[in-house]
């Protein structure tokens, strides 16, 4: 009986692979080139309009649609997940649920002892908001005021500089809408945050009369790049598909459609 037994457990767990096997075959995604291959999944902080965010249950965004074309480009099936800031942080430098992320995340050298990048794929600069009438007018002026930032962000980075690390007035929060809350509520005196979540925030909000403060000479430019655990075999693979996607016209068309005015391409392909 045993025997008997034996040959018919096998025919079945035979029987369930071939099943298995040809379930795997129907979920194969356009693309991915394999229905083997491994889907690459993505961690982002999905509250930088109009970079990533939700809408309802959806994640929209600029690099939505630009990471859309680099993974076509790629021929690589993916995900984004929305997961906060923090944890994407966490769990991208562990590189096991998650192998990259993605949300404006700029290139600093503070990050590259921790993280790897992909080629930069974004010229940003932060700038500073403030309510109408502020006799803020560059980012100096800052010393002494208090602001609003996402803690763990070149913002802040840029605040501590010119602030101190442990200036109390210096408030640092889980996400920028929280600190453009804060700006709201008279909580502070400015918000400090990248250009592009600023201008889209006093577009979006007009009857709140902000005004939105560029200082070149303090806030340079910052470049955004995929964030990669050390070390991951995922950035040869998503180097060359980035630098077709910003040869071939697509990045452009991208950037347009979100912006309505033509990238500087030049800048961007020079700090490759």
């Amino acid at each position: 009986m045993k025997s008997t037994k034996k040959w018919v457990m096998s025919g079945l767990v035979a029987f369930i692979v071939l099943a298995l096997v040809g379930c795997g075959s129907n979920n194969e995604t356009a693309g991915s080139g394999n229905a083997a291959a491994e889907k690459i999944m993505f961690a982002s902080d999905a509250s930088y309009a109009p970079m990533e965010y939700m809408d309802t249950d959806t994640i929209k965004g600029f690099d939505i649609d630009f990471i859309k074309a680099v993974m076509e480009e790629a021929g690589m099936d993916y995900e984004v997940v929305n997961t906060g800031w923090d944890t994407m942080l966490s769990s991208v430098k562990q590189g096991t649920e998650y192998h990259a992320g993605l949300s404006s995340v700029s290139i600093t050298d503070e990050r590259k002892e921790t993280y790897d990048y992909s080629i930069p794929y974004f010229e940003s600069t932060n700038m500073i908001m403030v309510k109408e009438g502020s006799d803020i007018k560059s980012a100096l002026d800052l010393k002494d005021k208090v602001v609003a930032v996402q803690g763990a962000t070149t913002a802040d980075d840029l605040m501590s500089g010119i602030m101190g690390v442990d200036n109390g007035n210096l408030k640092r929060f889980d996400s920028n809408a929280v600190a453009l809350m804060e700006l709201n509520g008279g909580g502070a005196d400015a918000v400090v945050a990248d250009i592009a979540i600023v201008r889209e925030y006093m577009k979006n909000n007009p009857d709140q009369k902000l005004t939105g403060i560029l200082d070149k000479e303090n806030f340079g430019s910052e470049y955004y790049g995929i964030l990669l655990p050390k070390g991951s075999e995922l950035k040869a693979k998503l180097d060359p598909a980035i630098k077709a996607v910003l040869e071939n016209g697509k990045y452009a068309e991208i950037y347009k459609n979100w912006f309505g005015e033509e990238p500087n391409m030049e800048s961007l392909l020079n700090a490759q």
